[in-house]
């Protein structure tokens, strides 16, 4: 098993597969995530084939208790981003 590949890897990867340098690819690497970012913010669906798909999930919210203190809890609707997997991505993972 390799480990956890973080961004600034992914950066330095970029930047020696493509020979271009480290501040560039760090550039396309932030684009690329804060494009993710603003679609899910305006309620779109991001979808990457063979790779993968990012969407929104939205919650209602209800009545929950304080795990502690057993005292009832307002939780508010909210939404949380979800990551569903492309085909492709899938089999590679599972050969």
């Amino acid at each position: 098993m390799q480990g956890v590949m973080n961004k600034s890897e992914l950066i330095d990867e970029l930047a020696t597969r493509t020979g271009y340098k480290p501040i560039l690819t760090d550039k396309m690497v932030r684009i690329f995530f804060d494009r993710i970012k603003v679609a899910l913010r305006t309620g779109d669906k991001v979808e990457i084939r063979g790779f993968g798909s990012f969407t929104l999930k939205k919650y209602r919210g209800y009545t929950g208790r304080n795990p502690k203190t057993g005292e009832k809890v307002e939780v508010k609707p909210k939404q949380l981003p979800v990551f569903r997997t492309g085909k492709d991505l899938r089999s590679r993972v599972n050969r």
